[in-house]
């Protein structure tokens, strides 16, 4: 697999990862692992880690 098919499935992934945690941030909804529900704080910094790795995903795919 070449660096470019990686970068672009990589960058596809992590911009799913942006788009569920803008949801679950817009609509409230709960995410609970074993009894434990995740503050929604935790989706805001899932967010923003997730779209700098998607756009730095963006950058290496138009590259060249």
């Amino acid at each position: 697999m070449s660096q470019k098919i990686f970068s672009l499935v990589a960058t596809v992934f992590f911009a799913l990862v942006v788009v569920m945690h803008a949801l679950r941030v817009f609509f409230g909804w709960n995410v609970e692992v074993n009894g434990w529900i995740a503050p929604m704080w935790v989706s805001w910094v899932a967010l923003v880690v997730a779209l700098c790795l998607s756009a730095e995903g963006i950058r290496l795919v138009t590259k060249g």
